[in-house]
């Protein structure tokens, strides 16, 4: 099939897992057409797998002063619509809903292509929070009820979608997954050293510090482990709380303990050398960078909040605490880390979780599968796209 992935190409949850999935799709010989103001980081990494049938387009968004902001749901939907006409895309799937949804509808609209599918998978904060707000709730509700088809990535998150005003559309639920290819155990000495001694337990934390991550709360409870044991705290990724983290690390005295690794695009290794991997978010529709570090054979230490609690078996691969106690996280991490044997058994729980539950070969089929849902067509059947036309090349300067 020729489908198109609409997604926001920052390092946020919703760009990872949209550009993981068409990655997936297009090594199941699919043509893949990623569509975004600019190119999703993740890309990057496939820039060397010429055989693989994937196009970006960029969405060109103009500015004016007499707009308060870019115009971008429309830019997309010109976008989209032209894109159907000079691709023959088949499927559009657009991740997060806001306000890709209404750019999706206006843009089959505009194309007059009534044969197209369009599917919309909700990542979290596009429909509890921004989605929900006053101001957008019954127009991201009547985008949704006009595509063909909408995915929640965990039941919580589809519960909470159908507290939207006006929403009629089924949601479905379908999970991320992690790619066993690039997270696994077995990481490299070097970049252990470069983190921790080898005396030292090394705790890890990976997000885009946004408020909802509550990075403060992760430094807090590593000061109390700190305390008790030797330890280390590996912070990846950059965002608005980062300035805050850094003074809070300070405040605590563990400042010197902290390393702030900022943006990385593969975080793989940093994973695969930790002990322990902290989650503190106010909300979490589903927990990706936890997934990733169980298929690290990592345990988990978390708020149970959101769809965590449907990836983290509690007590069995991590734990998982009351929202905001950073006393009982702190607690349940330092059970962990002074137990070899319940650590690792923890590690393996994880790992066993994640490869059975939640790695491409059982999410990917379940896409294929809603795309011929919604088109009428076989999704296997001449899978191999057409030349696109007006594409920018894959390559990367530097890229290896």
């Amino acid at each position: 099939m020729r489908i198109g992935i609409v997604c926001y190409p920052t390092h946020g949850g919703s760009g990872v897992a949209a550009t993981e999935l068409g990655l997936q799709l297009a090594h199941r010989d699919h043509s893949v057409h990623f569509i975004a103001y600019d190119r999703p980081f993740r890309l990057e990494r496939l820039a060397v797998h010429r055989e693989l049938d994937v196009h970006f387009h960029r969405v060109e968004v103009p500015t004016y002063p007499v707009l308060r902001s870019d115009p971008y749901a429309l830019a997309l939907a010109n976008r989209v619509a032209e894109l159907i006409q000079t691709q023959g895309l088949q499927v559009i799937h657009a991740h997060y809903a806001v306000p890709h949804a209404t750019g999706l509808y206006l843009a089959r609209e505009l194309a007059g292509a009534a044969e197209v599918g369009l599917a919309v998978t909700l990542h979290g904060t596009d429909v509890t929070v921004v989605g929900s707000d006053p101001a957008l709730a019954r127009i991201t509700a009547h985008s949704l009820n006009q595509v063909d088809a909408v995915v929640a990535v965990s039941d919580y998150l589809r519960r909470a979608a159908w507290r939207l005003p006006g929403l009629r559309q089924g949601v479905q639920v379908i999970p991320n997954f992690v790619d066993p290819a690039v997270f696994h155990p077995g990481g490299d000495p070097r970049v252990r050293s470069q983190l921790a001694a080898p005396e030292e337990k090394l705790l890890c934390h990976v997000s885009n510090f946004r408020p909802v991550k509550q990075v403060a709360q992760v430094i807090e409870a590593f000061a109390q482990v700190a305390r008790e044991t030797p330890a280390r705290l590996a912070l990846v990724g950059d965002g608005p709380e980062r300035p805050a983290a850094e003074a809070q690390a300070e405040a605590l005295g563990v400042g010197d303990r902290v390393s702030f690794l900022g943006f990385q695009r593969r975080v793989a290794p940093f994973l695969a050398v930790a002990d322990l991997f902290v989650l503190s978010s106010s909300e979490e529709s589903f927990g990706l960078a936890a997934a990733e570090a169980m298929a690290c054979r990592v345990p988990v230490v978390a708020y149970r909040t959101g769809g965590v609690a449907e990836l983290v078996e509690d007590r069995v691969s991590g734990f998982l605490v009351h929202p905001g106690d950073t006393q009982a996280l702190a607690e349940s991490a330092l059970r962990i880390l002074l137990d070899e044997d319940l650590r690792y058994s923890m590690a393996l729980a994880g790992e066993k979780r994640v490869r059975t539950q939640f790695t491409p070969d059982r999410v990917i089929g379940r896409y294929e599968d809603l795309y011929g849902r919604i088109t009428g067509l076989d999704p296997l059947d001449g899978r191999s796209g057409v030349p696109g036309q007006e594409i920018e090349p894959l390559s990367v300067p530097g890229s290896a």
